[in-house]
């Protein structure tokens, strides 16, 4: 049976436990603790060294056969460490994964429109959504490899607004450009609010105007979602948008347009004027 590897920088990986189907995990981290893992190898990195800078260490203590499976979330330093894994095994990387088997994966194409199996021999890394943290108890740790760069953080530079992970969101109201300005948003804000969800957008109001941030956006190219309610605030829905949240339980739609997509996409629909049915809705969860 293939053995499966999880190359983690921090906890939030469940989902990448769930494509492992119950088989043992090989988790390899940076000082992360992975509940439901069989295995961890710890990564010895000092304070102020770069995740990316322990590419090395990551790839000596995988050592893979043919057939063996590496997952790895889709976050920016998890991606470095993987590609460096997949150099060293001369591996295919496989980006959407789905489900995975022996010898084979399921890949989520084009935004999730459409789904490809595709069959291997050789050791494979597989990049996914990592989820939430897991739950399960923490197997003892093992010390894995020293072999890191010599790079220090100098410096950082953050940018205004709190980070979310929208994966992990069980609730989620997302705007679009049915609003007129940047501060009507705030109308969604206590609407979420009150239901205690997370506020997300559709691409335009985060790479066009930038109101909101990018790792709010959700879309082919953005953040791919499936909380229980999902509520489209002035959102068309057109395929870009919908394919990123196709997993979603309840999707709900608030729209002046009787003919929007994304009514099509919902299992309830409100149609009028947002700054009418939003404060509305907001007063009565009140």
């Amino acid at each position: 049976m293939a053995q499966i590897w999880l190359i983690a920088v921090n906890p939030d990986v469940a989902n990448l436990l769930e494509l492992a189907a119950g088989r043992p995990v090989t988790a390899v981290t940076l000082g992360a603790d992975i509940p439901g893992a069989a295995r961890q190898i710890v990564i010895p990195v000092a304070e102020g060294t770069p995740a990316e800078a322990a590419a090395p260490a990551v790839a000596e203590a995988i050592t893979a056969e043919p057939g063996d499976i590496i997952l790895a979330a889709n976050r920016s330093a998890e991606r470095v460490l993987a590609g460096a894994v997949a150099a060293k095994l001369d591996a295919p990387v496989l980006s959407g994964v789905t489900a995975i088997g022996d010898g084979t994966a399921r890949l989520a194409r084009y935004g999730g429109i459409v789904e490809e199996t595709v069959s291997f021999e050789s050791a494979v890394v597989a990049v996914a959504d990592g989820g939430t943290t897991p739950v399960g108890d923490v197997p003892a740790s093992e010390t894995g490899p020293a072999t890191v760069h010599a790079a220090v953080v100098t410096s950082t530079s953050r940018s205004d607004g709190e980070s979310v992970n929208l994966a992990a969101a069980k609730r989620i109201v997302a705007v679009g450009r049915g609003f007129k300005s940047e501060e009507d948003l705030r109308l969604a804000e206590d609407f979420a609010k009150a239901i205690g969800a997370e506020i997300a957008c559709s691409r335009p109001l985060s790479e066009g105007t930038e109101w909101l941030p990018r790792d709010r956006y959700i879309g082919i190219t953005g953040q791919h979602v499936a909380p229980e309610v999902y509520v489209a605030i002035g959102i068309s829905g057109q395929m870009q948008h919908t394919a990123g949240m196709a997993g979603s339980g309840t999707v709900i739609s608030i729209n002046s347009d009787d003919k929007a997509p994304m009514f099509s996409q919902s299992d309830y629909g409100i149609v009028g004027d947002l700054y009418e049915v939003l404060p509305a809705l907001t007063e009565a969860l009140a």
